[in-house]
């Protein structure tokens, strides 16, 4: 079987991140509505990017720079930040809707995403995905309170620097679940490597989300 191409990890990094350290970057020097225009271009072309490289388009990524492009060209053109601030509650609301949807009707469209990477039993699976379901909600949850009750900046600046690094650390904590359900590979062993490539896959994934 033909493996399927896979993304330089400097190169993923990049992708994952970039366009919202540029976001940052220009907004710190012109401001939110400009920042918004470099985010939706340079969300579309780590998505062009992605696809050159793998010839397949990442789901999540897709649903994402689709919600950017929509929200993102509402605020341009209708001058509302307010647009823009709202992304988050909607990406993390709709990926956490579908996962819970899975989770109840016995879809796990988790093990979809991430199961090219690693290797999880049933139940693994449905654990990780009500885990994972819920802490988009709660993701969701928070960036309305910070939207709605801080300042402008403190929002753009815990979005860089608060809701990755949450990401990272809620990623992390799977790691016991990984090891107690993984479910051994069809080429042997190697269950807890695997692992730990899934703790990075899921980090830098869901975050680039934000």
């Amino acid at each position: 079987m033909t493996e399927k191409p896979q993304l330089d990890p400097r190169l993923k990094l990049a992708l994952d991140f970039g366009p919202l350290l540029l976001f940052f970057a220009v907004w710190w020097r012109f401001g939110i509505f400009t920042a918004t225009g470099v985010f939706m271009v340079a969300v579309v072309t780590a998505l062009i990017v992605s696809y050159a490289q793998t010839r397949r388009w990442p789901i999540m990524l897709v649903v994402s720079a689709v919600v950017v492009v929509v929200f993102g060209s509402l605020t341009l053109v209708l001058q509302d930040k307010t647009f823009i601030m709202v992304k988050p509650t909607i990406i993390y609301g709709l990926f956490g809707s579908v996962l819970l949807a899975g989770y109840l009707f016995d879809k796990q469209f988790l093990a979809v995403v991430f199961d090219s990477v690693f290797h999880l039993t049933e139940e693994g699976w449905r654990k990780l995905t009500l885990r994972w379901a819920l802490f988009f909600f709660a993701l969701a949850a928070l960036n309305e309170v910070i939207r709605n009750t801080q300042s402008e900046a403190f929002w753009i600046g815990f979005k860089v620097f608060g809701f990755i690094p949450l990401t990272f650390v809620f990623a992390a904590l799977q790691y016991p679940l990984l090891m107690r359900y993984a479910a051994e590979p069809t080429d042997g062993p190697g269950g807890e490597a695997q692992a730990r490539v899934a703790v990075e896959a899921e980090s830098s994934g869901e975050a680039r989300r934000d």
